[in-house]
């Protein structure tokens, strides 16, 4: 099959190249090659490659700064994706989708099943979940699939940040009171290509495909609980490295404001997952583990 993935350079994008090579040919775009921020052009694009499996890594995800730019944020995660489940209805091919754990306002005191009322917090958050309605309303076939702090080992992220802050300072100040699972962004593009399998299986079957799953990984922590196990991998895996951390306060979210609100609870439950897709995400300790692993020395 022909699948197209958009975001080609983003963390999940990047993993997804690979994870996707054994299913077929794959054609990845970056913002030059497909620009979001102008859906109708975007659309036309991907809709040139007729492709079979389209899957959508690129998104608006400055959380802050969505908040002063809610127009391009809404353009980028709903009217794009909009645009882009219309083409993969027209063209019959499927649709894969990457959404947040910030749908949900965080105050439920388990983890979120997918069939949760939504209440998104931010216009981030309210901006992907209108890319979800959105996908819904086109009719088209498609897997919607809710994540929830990614990371990987090169890009802009929470791990990366870290990793220079324990070589630049002594002590730093992490937030302790948000409780969510760490995703590795090669996890989710390795799920993503087993979940195509079986939507395939059931599209050759004459089955449509319309399922919104969790996709996290398993365990739960902290910002505070995540920094700490960075520092203790790292100290581990480059002894010889100049850190110069030596203690990590665990801090309330009001003691770090932010112009987004975020959620207190951001659990993902994966049950859905595993019993449909058979699908069990490894633990966040684990993955943390390979990829820094992964990584080359700081």
């Amino acid at each position: 099959m022909r699948l197209l993935v958009t975001g080609a350079t983003g963390q999940v994008g990047w993993e997804l190249a690979r994870s996707l090579m054994p299913l077929g040919e794959v054609v990845a775009l970056d913002r030059a090659a497909c620009d979001l921020s102008d859906p109708q052009a975007a659309a036309a694009v991907v809709a040139g490659y007729a492709p079979d499996v389209i899957v959508n890594a690129a998104a608006y995800t400055a959380v802050d700064k969505a908040e002063s730019e809610p127009e391009l944020a809404h353009r980028i995660n709903a009217e794009a994706v909009g645009a882009l489940a219309d083409t993969a209805r027209e063209i019959g091919a499927l649709l894969v989708h990457y959404s947040t754990d910030y749908v949900f306002d965080g105050s439920k005191n388990t983890p979120y099943t997918e069939s949760d009322a939504t209440a998104p917090l931010n216009v981030y958050g309210a901006s992907k979940l209108a890319g979800e309605q959105a996908i819904v309303a086109s009719g088209c076939d498609h897997l919607i699939l809710r994540t929830t702090w990614v990371y990987a080992a090169r890009g802009h992220n929470f791990v990366a940040t870290m990793l220079r802050l324990f070589a630049e300072r002594e002590q730093l100040r992490v937030v302790g009171d948000q409780h969510g699972a760490p995703t590795w962004a090669r996890n989710i593009a390795d799920a993503t290509g087993d979940l195509i399998c079986g939507a395939q299986r059931a599209l050759d079957a004459g089955d449509p495909v319309r399922r919104i799953y969790n996709l996290s990984a398993a365990g739960e922590t902290t910002w505070h609980g995540f920094a700490e196990e960075i520092r203790h991998i790292a100290a581990h895996r480059w002894p010889d490295h100049p850190w110069t951390v030596r203690q990590i306060d665990a801090i309330e979210t009001r003691d770090y404001p932010t112009p987004a609100a975020r959620p207190r609870n951001s659990r993902l439950d994966g049950t859905l997952l595993a019993e449909e897709a058979r699908i069990v995400m490894p633990h966040w300790r684990e993955a943390l583990l390979r990829c820094l692993e992964d990584r080359p020395a700081p």
